[in-house]
């Protein structure tokens, strides 16, 4: 079987493999969507030992309470839903918010004992002092956009003010906040740049693997592989610091828990770059299967980075609100140095990879 057979093959295979589990990755995306032209906004606290902020681009808000006293949140027919303290994080079993904010939709059937009439059953979930929920009065879940911004898509609306009920022993306080429509940006804009970059890359196939300018694409390559596979970790390490990760340990935890193909696709592009600048920054005359190993390498790392990396955080073409700690655009042009650098290795390498499929009957040729 030929190097290009072969790598065919497994490039098909990654590609089945990676489609076939596709469905449950984006399943979990309804409750960590990839982005959102709803802009959730913290504007009050409500008291000063409080410190809340919008997670997850705004499906979640995350609520951390450095006070000496317990603080509830209260649900939404009145009753106590969430306790967080100096004794850690409780829910109650029978509050209806408890079921329904499981889900960012809130379709979750109640049980029969979610009752909001009735004594609270607390239930401990945490020892810690950050408690994180959907809240269905921060988050816009009409199928359709508000009847404003129907009427003029391409302009910012404020679609409400929202407040969020506490209760401690002191008494009642809130949590105020914003909702506000956002734009989305122009996709078509940014699929061209990225794929122009691809092409640019690709290109880099064309020429002859065994000359000197072939040498240096495939270090130029190896580079671009590179630069590729750091945008990925960054997009990876972007989703985990949003959606509420703290310290080394809470980010490394989130990560591995996360946006973890991201991750591994983004480091395994970086190594299968690093191992082409080595093969081609040497001198003098090199064997063909050597350097098609090289190729074969930079095409598999090419076409998971391309996947896995680019295309599963493509929603960031077409969202206003992503779920990055930095501004939108960032994210984007991230996602096009993926794109770019993973279609485009994977391009260049299958041209290389064909050139030394031809190359192989003439050298045994005697």
């Amino acid at each position: 079987m030929t190097v290009l057979a072969r790598a065919g093959l497994l490039l098909a295979a990654t590609v089945t493999t990676i489609l076939a589990t596709a469905a449950p990755a984006l399943a979990h995306g309804a409750d960590a969507p990839n982005g959102t032209d709803y802009r959730v906004t913290v504007t009050d606290t409500g008291r000063p030992d409080l410190r809340v902020r919008v997670i997850e681009a705004g499906a979640r808000l995350e609520l951390t309470n450095t006070g000496d006293t317990p603080i509830e949140v209260i649900g939404y027919s009145g009753e106590p839903y969430l306790r967080v303290g100096p004794d850690g994080v409780y829910e109650n079993s029978r509050s209806p918010a408890t079921y329904l904010n499981r889900t960012i939709v809130g379709d979750t059937a109640l049980p029969a004992e979610a009752d909001p009439a009735a004594e609270p059953r607390w239930r401990r979930l945490d020892g810690g002092t950050t408690v994180r929920w959907h809240d269905q009065r921060a988050l816009w879940r009409e199928a359709q956009p508000p009847a404003q911004v129907r009427a003029a898509p391409d302009r910012e609306h404020r679609v409400r003010d929202w407040v969020v009920p506490l209760r401690d022993a002191d008494g009642p306080s809130e949590i105020r906040g914003t909702l506000d429509w956002v734009p989305p940006p122009d996709a078509y804009t940014w699929w061209v740049v990225a794929t122009v970059g691809a092409l640019a890359v690709g290109a880099l196939g064309v020429l002859p693997a065994t000359s000197g300018p072939g040498r240096r694409a495939l270090v130029a390559l190896g580079a671009l592989l590179i630069v590729g596979g750091t945008a990925a970790v960054a997009l990876a390490l972007g989703r985990t610091l949003d959606a509420g990760s703290q310290g080394l340990g809470g980010v490394l935890t989130g990560l591995l828990t996360g946006p973890v193909w991201a991750l591994l696709t983004g480091l395994a592009a970086i190594a299968a770059g690093a191992r082409a600048v080595r093969g081609g920054g040497g001198t003098g005359e090199r064997t063909s299967a050597p350097r098609s190993d090289v190729d074969f390498v930079v095409a598999l790392a090419g076409v998971c980075l391309a996947l896995f990396a680019g295309v599963t955080n493509a929603a960031g073409f077409t969202r206003a609100v992503l779920p990055v700690p930095w501004p939108p655009t960032v994210a984007r042009v991230l996602v096009v140095l993926v794109l770019a650098g993973g279609a485009g290795a994977l391009a260049a390498a299958l041209l290389r990879l064909h050139a030394a499929a031809r190359r192989a009957p003439a050298a045994a040729t005697p």
